[in-house]
């Protein structure tokens, strides 16, 4: 009697909803904002896109914009809180946009410079592999709840990649994005990434 193949896990990445600053374009970090009322609806939309879909694993970010998305599309009594899964601290470019930080430091790019008075690339990688080594010894399939940057950099880093690939990662919100294994787990691949087809206006 041959024993059935258990299919490789999927990590299915849900990025936040809409909030006051995303649509501005100012860097949020840690300031704990809520969604809009917009943002509200793409995370009820969200949660209809994964009704088919069934996760052994349930994990959010504490921030409430992040902790919003889940509860709004219906996993909040599964979902764990992780606080590894918080987005940069952008620490003295919390709250401002990039024109800005340009005029401040030219030529400044987010995943090879970092933040100062914040986290530096090191410190993002080491919570970003440790995120990856908790999850990659689970079985079956796994949805995060997180942030945009933190989610760009976590693909770079599921990929084996260098860090500063982050920035080839981009993420509306809302977006739902797959990550996943080809052959094995030896071999990370991304299944689908910044799928935004169940977001409305």
């Amino acid at each position: 009697m041959n024993d059935k193949i258990q299919p490789l896990p999927l990590l299915y990445l849900a990025r936040h909803g809409e909030t006051a600053w995303s649509i501005s374009g100012q860097h949020t970090g840690l300031t704990d904002l809520p969604l809009t009322e917009r943002g509200e609806r793409n995370a009820r939309r969200l949660g209809k896109r994964l009704e088919a879909e069934n996760f052994d694993h349930v994990f959010t970010s504490p921030l409430q914009r992040a902790a919003s998305t889940c509860e709004l599309s219906g996993f909040a009594t599964v979902a764990s809180v992780d606080d590894d899964l918080v987005e940069w601290n952008y620490g003295d470019y919390e709250g401002i946009t990039s024109a800005e930080i340009e005029q401040q430091q030219p030529g400044w790019e987010i995943f090879r410079d970092g933040c100062p008075g914040g986290e530096s690339v090191a410190d993002v990688v080491v919570r970003a592999d440790r995120v990856i080594n908790r999850l990659r010894a689970l079985d079956g399939n796994i949805l995060l709840f997180s942030h945009g940057h933190f989610i760009s950099f976590l693909a770079a880093r599921w990929l084996d990649l260098d860090a500063a690939a982050g920035r080839c990662f981009m993420l509306n919100t809302t977006a739902l994005s797959i990550l996943g294994y080809h052959h094995g787990r030896h071999d990370p691949v991304i299944q689908l990434w910044n799928d935004c087809s169940h977001a409305g206006n």
